[in-house]
């Protein structure tokens, strides 16, 4: 999709109607008012890219006793295509969608109205603009550059992207492959729009000036041809990236490209991932993760006392509903939740912000692109 053509289509979904007459009304209640409906619907399904919404089920059933959660963790990738399928069907299964993947969202979800937004009213000027359209985001996610940090105690083996290009590092940087994982590909498109800072990088890492192969565009594609020459070991799901980088005991362990937040679990997987933030010219992407209803939904109100609930309550930190995304490497949108001590401030993390509409304008050419490096 060209981006003219891009850009008029998100201002029409952003400009679209929340929902037909009886789901606005549903828009403008408490989650007091939506209560008794939602315990007469009596239960709301779930996608989610995340494990984590099994801690979400627990937690809302105990706040919403006979009301069922029914959750089903799903890629984002497999999710949009889910969604997508269903709709042509005419068959609705799930009644919110909790999802990240913000191009193919704003493109394929948002745009088709297979999902709508949903602010509760209480929310509304307490999360940035940027976070409320065209879909509510309770938190920022990421996909960085971890390493082992019990193995590299004074900080991470590599200081620069460009490092990952260098011959001590073939066979040893781990990804999920990008044309699997809407996330990782993203990761990618982010490095061809950041070209001019990918150039200054290269310098810092050589010591001379970046000089532009004819075969490419751009110095990002220079430097995913260059990681893909150097022999990335490629994997089916984030864990196996966790696992090869983190696991302890290792001597000489590989960095990858995972999830900030993934370092919740070092104690229970006996992993040391830690993020490598000082990494030039970025570690890496954030993103949001979006909470709609989907269209069709037969719990609508269910739907948004969920959404509601998973948003955080008026707690410092967010109560039981944001529970679970309430870890060092996940960034509330809610300007009124405090951050978790031992995160990266959100403003020293250094991390790309992602432009979902530029990315949306790239990304199938890096996919081919990447797809042509094979």
């Amino acid at each position: 999709m060209k981006r003219q053509n891009l850009l008029a289509v998100l201002a029409i979904a952003v400009c679209l109607p929340f929902a037909p007459a009886s789901a606005q009304n549903l828009d403008a209640m408490t989650a007091a008012e939506l209560l008794p409906l939602a315990r007469k619907e009596g239960k709301v399904t779930v996608y989610a890219f995340t494990s984590r919404i099994a801690q979400i089920e627990k937690a809302f059933e105990a706040a919403y006793p006979g009301i069922d959660v029914v959750p089903l963790d799903i890629s984002s990738t497999q999710m949009i295509a889910r969604l997508k399928s269903e709709a042509q069907a005419g068959v609705m299964n799930a009644d919110v969608a909790y999802v990240s993947d913000a191009p193919v969202v704003y493109t394929e979800l948002v745009s088709k109205g297979l999902l709508l937004p949903y602010v509760p009213t209480d929310i509304a000027g307490r999360v940035p603009d940027e976070h409320e359209k065209p879909l509510l985001a309770n938190r920022l996610s990421t996909k960085v550059l971890m390493y082992n940090e019990e193995a590299n105690p004074n900080g991470p083996p590599v200081r620069n992207l460009w490092d990952l290009t260098k011959p001590e590092w073939k066979g040893k940087v781990v990804l999920v492959d990008p044309n699997l994982r809407g996330d990782y590909l993203d990761f990618m498109a982010e490095v061809v729009l950041r070209s001019a800072e990918m150039e200054k990088a290269y310098q810092a890492a050589f010591g001379k000036p970046f000089a532009l192969d004819k075969s490419y565009k751009n110095a990002g594609e220079q430097w995913i041809a260059a990681l893909w020459a150097n022999g990335p070991v490629l994997v089916r799901n984030t864990d196996a990236v966790n696992d090869a980088v983190g696991k302890k005991g290792q001597a000489s362990p590989p960095v990858g490209i995972t999830t900030y937040s993934d370092r919740r679990d070092n104690a229970k997987e006996n992993r040391a991932l830690q993020v490598a933030n000082a990494v030039e010219p970025a570690p890496g992407v954030l993103f949001p993760a979006y909470l709609g209803v989907v269209k069709g939904s037969k719990s609508p109100a269910a739907a948004r006392l969920l959404i509601r609930f998973m948003i955080g309550d008026d707690s410092a930190n967010g109560g039981p509903g944001f529970a679970p995304f309430y870890v060092p490497g996940d960034y509330a949108t809610r300007t009124d939740i405090q951050q978790p001590k031992d995160a990266i401030p959100l403003d020293q993390f250094r991390a790309w912000r992602m432009d979902p509409v530029k990315t949306a304008g790239i990304r199938q050419d890096v996919s081919d692109f990447i797809l042509s490096l094979k």
